[in-house]
């Protein structure tokens, strides 16, 4: 059999099948009888179908049939509809047996034919296959049985069938009539079943199902099934000609309403609102391309309806577009005694920052159009980076705008989402200015060595054309599709480790460093800043509460130890709590003064104590100087011998550079063994060396512990002490130089709060003191070491005999403010 796929499926899935009134026992049924395959269809008993006759062994079968008088053939279902020559495996063992009502010839080999299912039959023995497929079959009967649980499935049967068949609009109105006329059980599934939409297998299955009860069961499942798939239809078919009915409605009364209007003489609140939006566009003085693209939009949303998504979307659009401040600026105060006394009553020191901001103003003061700068600001947490960006938008008279940038990692976060998409919207940038209201803000980059970046994009490198002057004065937001100029913007980005920055947008960047404070310096901020804002913040008055001098200092000392005063503002915070408990209970009635003893009943015990005088006293200790993103620290290098056979221990998670350092330094000692006094060549075969820095759960690294490791490794051979007062830093070379490293300012500061009274640097890096503060310079002796001879000079108790002598250049360890740099050196950044 050959015959149209498409055919075939309208005919499985729409046809409606007729039954025969014949009685299928009046037709005998032979023993062995010719087998037509049938593809994509099953036949029941009872059931009128038509099919196409093409295939070679089904066109013989179907010339031979009619020849005979009232012939009756096999149907058997094909298991796979692409088989071409089935045989008997190829096809399903039940059928059915079918006698032929009419033939037509369609053309040469080619018959459409109709069959009337008989009853069902089973295949026993194949007795042929050519010209076409015969086999011994044998009839299945439906049992003549009748009870009350077999009426039951009847009846429900013909229940749910009538409903389905209200449900089918494609089925004829006599289809209902036609199940109720039916009254056999087996006759009543088989009708239904073939008018099912089951797959092929679910057809046949019910085909093969002999008992009845079983059967009806069945058919019953596949029926309830196709029941709520066509109510779920109709409940679709209903909301969508509901919604469509609603919205012709909603067209209609508009226009009805749009004429009352005209007849009235009325005019239309969304016509008004348009004309608003033209008077806005006239109004913001856009640049050509974006008044271009307003008006553009503008017609486009005269002829949408108010009811589309599109419209909402166009309309949001042109809200952006009119609400940008493209010719809107703040006025700059120019005045620069002005502009510098604003800026130091919000800040203490950061005289860098200031002086910067004081030459842009004379700037602009003499070039009304000077391009805003791009600041970075680099430093320690809680040195007040981004509160200065704050002071600067006072001080200059500018609106001020903060984005934090950590952990932003979508690059449509600074350039926006392009309007093709569901809840586009422009980028931070954009949305900053619109905020500001002006188009000379001053913009904060809050945490800008915090980005990220993922599979959306890299932000870093979208803020590469924000952050570029030459590019910046049409910088283009993807929502906003036309340039803006930020040319005006004073941008200033903050950060704590410039290493986390890009170096094409660092490369953009203006670097001003922020050092930490000195101990002065957080007395005079706790003193202006922090006590008087957290008597405020927790009602008292300098009436109620006196914080002496020696109470703050024994805070910063004892109870923070930090770059800022971040932590500082917390413990002073703790403090004025502390009273106003006592005061609200009436404890303290009167003025209240905190000294410094009083500092311990309301912090506790000491939280930093000075950790040098525990690890001096005895040969191996020694004191170096660490550069942290949080500020300087102090460094302890320990080492020890033991028995053993020259094995090198190396402690405290220490990082490549930092063990390469020791291993340099121990070379070097090797190497001037006979000067030191050492046994030449194998002073160390017999030992084993332990070489220890704590905190042992803090990782390190950086060259710059390299003086401080020989140091250290002579004293533990030689049995001298280190000086308790000395602290160093520096990068050891083989040939006994030191070498520049970097934050020396921050190191410094360090060793400052620590109590060091003395600080050993690289000649070199004594240039890098120039902004040191008075306070420091006038409590610390700070030398510049060449050789790592002077080195031991200055930090053993005890001079070896076989040392250089010290350099006279040194004198009596007062720094010199303008060192001696050796031609063509330069300073190397600490790693």
């Amino acid at each position: 059999m050959r015959g149209s796929s498409i055919d075939d499926e309208l005919r499985r899935t729409h046809s409606v099948l007729i039954m025969s009134n014949s009685d299928p026992g009046d037709i005998e049924i032979p023993s062995s009888i010719p087998i037509l395959p049938l593809r994509n269809s099953v036949l029941f008993p009872g059931s009128i179908i038509p099919i196409d006759v093409g295939r070679r062994k089904s066109v013989r079968l179907v010339e031979d049939a009619i020849s005979q008088e009232r012939p009756v053939i096999g149907i058997l279902t094909q298991k796979d509809a692409r088989t071409e020559d089935p045989g008997v495996d190829d096809m399903y063992k039940v059928g059915c047996a079918a006698r032929i009502l009419k033939v037509i010839k369609l053309a040469k080999d080619n018959f459409s034919v109709i069959l009337q299912g008989v009853a069902r039959i089973e295949i026993k023995e194949l007795e042929g296959t050519e010209p076409f497929i015969a086999a011994k079959v044998v009839t299945i009967p439906d049992d003549e049985q009748s009870d009350v649980e077999l009426d039951a499935l009847v009846m429900n049967l013909k229940d749910i069938a009538k409903r389905v068949v209200k449900l089918m609009p494609e089925l004829p109105k006599e289809a209902g009539a036609l199940v109720d006329s039916v009254t056999e059980p087996g006759h009543l599934a088989d009708l239904i079943t073939s008018n099912l939409e089951l797959e092929v297998a679910e057809k046949q299955q019910i085909l093969e199902t002999i008992d009845l009860k079983t059967r009806m069961r069945l058919v019953l499942t596949f029926l309830s099934r196709q029941l709520e798939v066509l109510k779920v239809r109709e409940r679709i078919n209903t909301q969508v000609q509901e919604e469509m009915g609603r919205n012709q409605r909603e067209y209609v009364l508009r226009q009805q309403l749009k004429a009352i209007r005209d007849e009235l003489g009325e005019l239309d609140e969304g016509v008004n609102d348009l004309d608003e939006f033209a008077e806005k566009i006239e109004e913001a003085k856009l640049p050509e391309e974006a008044d271009k693209a307003a008006r553009k939009q503008l017609d486009r949303l005269k002829h949408m309806q108010a009811s589309s998504a599109e419209y909402t979307v166009t309309r949001t659009y042109l809200e952006w577009l009119v609400d940008m401040p493209w010719n809107k600026s703040t006025e700059d105060k120019i005045e620069l005694d002005e502009v510098r006394r604003v800026l130091d009553a919000d800040h203490y020191d950061l005289d860098k920052v200031k002086k910067r901001i004081i030459e842009y103003m004379a700037v602009r003061k003499l070039k009304a159009d000077k391009k805003g700068p791009i600041l970075c600001l680099a430093g320690p947490p809680g040195v007040g980076k981004t509160s200065l960006g704050r002071s600067i938008a006072k001080a200059i008279g500018r609106k001020f705008v903060r984005i934090s940038l950590g952990g932003v990692r979508d690059e449509a976060e600074i350039r926006g989402h392009r309007r093709t998409y569901v809840g586009s919207m422009p980028g931070r940038i954009i949305q900053g200015i619109k905020k500001a209201g002006t188009n000379n803000p001053v913009f904060v980059l809050d945490e800008i060595d915090k980005l990220g970046h993922d599979f959306r994009g890299d932000p870093a490198s979208a803020l590469l054309e924000v952050l570029d002057p030459e590019q910046n004065s049409s910088f283009s937001d993807h929502y906003l599709e036309v340039p803006f100029d930020l040319s005006k913007v004073m941008f200033i980005a903050t950060a704590n480790l410039l290493d986390g920055i890009p170096w094409a947008l660092r490369d953009r960047l203006e670097i001003i460093d922020l050092s930490g404070y000195t101990r002065l310096d957080k007395q005079q901020i706790s003193r202006r800043f922090l006590i008087p804002k957290q008597l405020e913040d927790h009602g008292l008055t300098d009436e109620l509460l006196q914080i002496s001098d020696e109470a703050v200092l024994s805070v910063i000392d004892s109870h923070t130890r930090e770059a800022g005063v971040r932590n500082l503002e917390r413990e002073i915070g703790s403090l004025t709590r502390g009273v106003a408990v006592k005061i609200a209970e009436g404890i303290i009635e009167k003025e209240a003064i905190l000294t410094a003893e009083d500092v311990s009943k309301y912090l506790g015990a000491p939280k930093h104590v000075s950790e040098v005088a525990e690890r001096v006293g005895e040969p191996g200790v020694c004191t170096g100087l660490a550069w942290t993103a949080v500020g300087g620290e102090i460094l302890f290098i320990e080492a020890t011998t033991m028995p053993g056979k020259g094995k090198l221990t190396l402690t405290g998670q220490l990082g490549d550079v930092m063990k390469e350092s020791v291993m340099a330094a121990l070379s070097f000692i090797r190497s001037r063994a006979s000067q030191l006094g050492l046994e030449a060549g194998n002073f160390i075969e017999n030992m084993d060396l332990h070489v220890h820095v704590p905190a042992g759960a803090v990782p390190k690294d950086g060259p710059s512990a390299g003086v401080t490791m020989y140091t250290a490794l002579v004293s533990l051979f030689l049995g001298i002490p280190v000086r308790p007062d000395v602290a160093m830093t520096g990068e050891i070379s083989l040939r006994g130089n030191v070498m520049p490293v970097g934050g020396v300012k921050e190191k410094l500061l360090a060793a400052h709060r620590a109590g060091i009274k003395r600080v050993i640097l690289p000649e070199r890096n004594l240039k890098d003191l120039i902004d040191l503060p008075d306070e420091i310079k006038s409590e610390m002796e700070i030398f510049g070491a060449k050789r790592m001879d002077d080195v031991l000079h200055l930090a053993l108790s005890t001079v070896p005999d076989g040392l250089e002598p010290l350099r006279e250049d040194i004198g009596d360890g007062k720094l010199a403010l303008a060192p001696k740099v050796e031609e063509g050196s330069s300073p190397t950044a600490d790693a």
